[in-house]
């Protein structure tokens, strides 16, 4: 058979049960890769146990039927793993192989397991070594260009199993004996074209059929090509297309040839759209990509890939929204059909007409969420009814199925170097998307690797504003995930590239986390002195809440640092400026800091008397919850006073206030961004 798509472009996790089986042949290879399953390792047979999983490898030429090969094997035997099966691929459609981080954060993934953002290649390999120590799981590790890529995957668990599928011999890996695939048994072959053609064509002539076998090497890739052909002209003999084949010129592969053959009798439209399919990021193609590639409407590139489809050329990938893949040994093909049959400036404008129309639909994605912003839900109504979405959750499950391959889009863009402008809007369009519909915490990761490349641009293209948003953002989840030096590193960059850009709120924004890095690590004479410049460029540009705001960080700095007549002094300057703007409640809290501190300080008394004033303006916000998570700290106070029984009031007023709901902290302090503002690409294009 041919090789059939087991992913949409990452790690997928399947239980025991499977779908009936149409493979056809391969009885033998079958029966010896069953056996290697239960064959002894030279480990075994030297006494030792088995440190590692086993490693069964098909290799075999792209179109071979080797991943088909290795699904059915993965099928019989995968009631033996309770666990179930894992299935990644290796290489991206151009052969490119996938970094091993985003492979073992793919099958991390599919485990269920987190995979914090900015991890490194050897964290992540190490944590998916661990996750699988104690699971006895299958790997199916598809299309691997190289051992060192299936090696960083390997558990060390002997009761796992991994199925690698590659082009060779993955030298390097220790007891590692390849399947190596040919050609079908001729039965099998026939057996695969009468699929397509019927019996009644076989049996009337089977030399030719045999004959057809003989000229397709017995590939499966190439005769379910020939017989797409056949099936779609049912008056056309078996005998005819073979003479055909055989008068072909084409020294390549069987394949190639067939290929060549069957893409030859397209009409020239049909043929185009194949050819520019080639540049489908990750290999995955929806009605839309083909149609803004071919500049054709969206219902004719639809009717486009179903004839492909029934021809062979592509293959439908189960989805609940019409999905298609081009098959891997075919992709090559397409590629040079298009680099020598399209003007360098033609695909240049096809990939441009792709990422427009995904910039258009990822728009579309978000603005669905917003429909109660008049704007916004005004621009949706302008939008085309072809880019526009039913309901939220029809968007939603449309960028979690193309999500995949509008990373790839988003890598491919950069790549390519001359379409940094539409790079820059695709990108600032998936992260609002992904974070209106996912959160920014579910898609850190995947925004962690969008905001690289719009470093990577930003560079390329010496744009400090858009540097400095960049390493704001990677800083910000760096931070996050406790790796508080890159982070510092990553904040002070922003700052000079925020300075370079003349962008006060990147300066600014820069030198407050800057304090807040130092702040983590304990150096809080540094967190106090970088809180200061961020106060003062606030300051001089009038910016009251912001500044009042960082009085509070640099009172908690000293507060930190037992520096408390420092910290008193700041939280009364915080005091004064909430007061002045007539923020009550932010009143109420700073005094309760002040309370706080005077308490460290060893000034009980005024810390209760100030602790009761703090009460009273939280009455006067007319905010319960404040005011009761402020009678908490003064019960606190109270008790450490020795007045018992009205630490006992205090408590029992503040816990009906609260009721069942969560306790407010009055020591929290607001973080200067949100999680929504804090993976936005600010600097990019303002279009919505």
């Amino acid at each position: 058979m041919a090789e059939q798509a087991v992913d949409t472009g990452g790690a997928r996790q399947s239980g025991k049960s499977a779908a009936p089986s149409h493979f056809l042949g391969r009885t033998r290879e079958l029966k010896e890769l069953r056996a290697d399953i239960e064959r002894a390792g030279l480990d075994t047979l030297s006494g030792r146990k088995t440190p590692r999983a086993r490693v069964l490898l098909i290799a075999g030429r792209p179109g071979s039927g080797r991943t088909a090969l290795a699904e059915e094997l993965v099928r019989q035997v995968a009631e033996r793993y309770e666990d179930g099966v894992l299935r990644v691929r290796l290489s991206d459609p151009d052969g490119t192989p996938v970094p091993v981080e985003r492979t073992a954060r793919e099958l991390l993934t599919a485990l269920g397991l987190p995979t914090p953002p900015g991890a490194a290649e050897d964290d992540l390999t190490e944590a998916l070594r661990a996750a699988l120590a104690e699971r006895r799981a299958l790997l199916l590790l598809d299309d691997a260009a190289s051992a060192e890529q299936v090696d960083a995957l390997l558990p060390d668990a002997p009761d796992c199993l991994v199925v690698a599928v590659s082009g060779g011999p993955l030298t390097g890996i220790a007891d590692v004996r390849p399947c190596t695939l040919g050609g079908l048994d001729t039965k099998s072959a026939l057996e695969l074209l009468t699929r397509f053609t019927g019996s009644v064509r076989i049996t009337v002539d089977p030399r030719a059929a045999e004959n057809l076998v003989e000229v397709c090497q017995a590939q499966p890739a190439a005769l379910v090509l020939a017989g797409g052909w056949l099936a779609a002209r049912p008056k056309m003999a078996v005998s005819d297309l073979a003479k055909r084949l055989h008068a072909e010129t084409d020294e390549g592969t069987p394949l190639s040839r067939v290929f060549r053959f069957v893409y030859d009798q397209l009409p020239g439209p049909a043929a185009r759209i194949l050819r520019l399919l080639s540049l489908a990021p990750a290999g995955l193609v929806d009605p839309h990509t083909a149609s803004a590639l071919a500049g054709t409407s969206v219902s004719a590139a639809r009717a486009a890939l179903d004839d492909f489809v029934a021809l062979g050329l592509l293959r439908a990938v189960a989805s609940p929204l019409p999905q298609y893949e081009v098959p891997g040994c075919l992709q090559p093909l397409l590629h040079a059909l298009a680099e020598t049959q399209d003007r360098p400036g033609e695909l240049q404008l096809a990939r441009a007409r792709m990422l427009e129309r995904t910039v258009r639909l990822l728009q579309s994605c978000r603005a669905i969420t917003e429909t109660d912003h008049p704007e916004l839900r005004e621009k949706l109504q302008g939008m085309p009814a072809e880019v526009r979405f039913p309901t939220p959750r029809a968007a939603e499950d449309w960028l979690r199925i193309r999500r995949p391959a509008l990373l790839a889009a988003a890598r491919l863009a950069v790549a390519d170097g001359e379409l940094d402008t539409l790079a820059r809007r695709l990108m600032s369009q998936l992260v609002r998307a992904m974070a209106a519909h996912f959160g920014t915490e579910a898609a850190a990761p995947d925004l962690y690797g969008v905001h690289r490349l719009v470093l990577d641009v930003a560079e390329r293209r010496n744009l400090p504003r858009e540097r400095a948003a960049a390493l704001l953002n990677l800083a910000d989840l760096d931070a996050r995930t406790g790796r508080t030096r890159e982070a510092l590193a990553r904040y002070r960059a922003a700052l000079d590239a925020g300075r370079q850009a003349n962008d006060p709120y990147a300066a600014g924004r820069a030198m407050e986390s800057v304090g807040g890095a130092h702040q983590e690590l304990a150096d809080y004479d540094r967190a106090a002195d970088w809180f200061g410049r961020a106060l003062a460029q606030r300051l001089a540009r009038g910016e009251r809440a912001d500044a009042a705001r960082l009085y509070g960080r640099i009172a908690g700095a000293h507060t930190f640092a037992g520096r408390y007549g420092e910290a008193l002094r700041n939280w009364r300057a915080a005091g004064a400026v909430y007061r002045k703007d007539g923020d009550i409640a932010a009143y109420a809290r700073a005094l309760s800091e002040v309370a706080r501190v005077q308490e460290y300080a060893g000034r009980p008394t005024e810390s209760l008397r100030t602790c009761q004033e703090a009460v009273e303006w939280a009455r006067r916000a007319e905010d319960p919850r404040l005011q009761a998570a402020i009678q908490l700290r003064l019960a606190d106070t109270l008790e450490r006073l020795g007045d018992s029984a009205a630490a006992r009031l205090h408590r029992s007023a503040a816990e009906r206030m609260l009721g069942e709901g969560p306790e407010e902290d009055p020591d929290g302090e607001k973080e200067p961004e949100d999680d929504a503002s804090a993976c936005e690409i600010r600097s990019a294009s303002s279009e919505d």
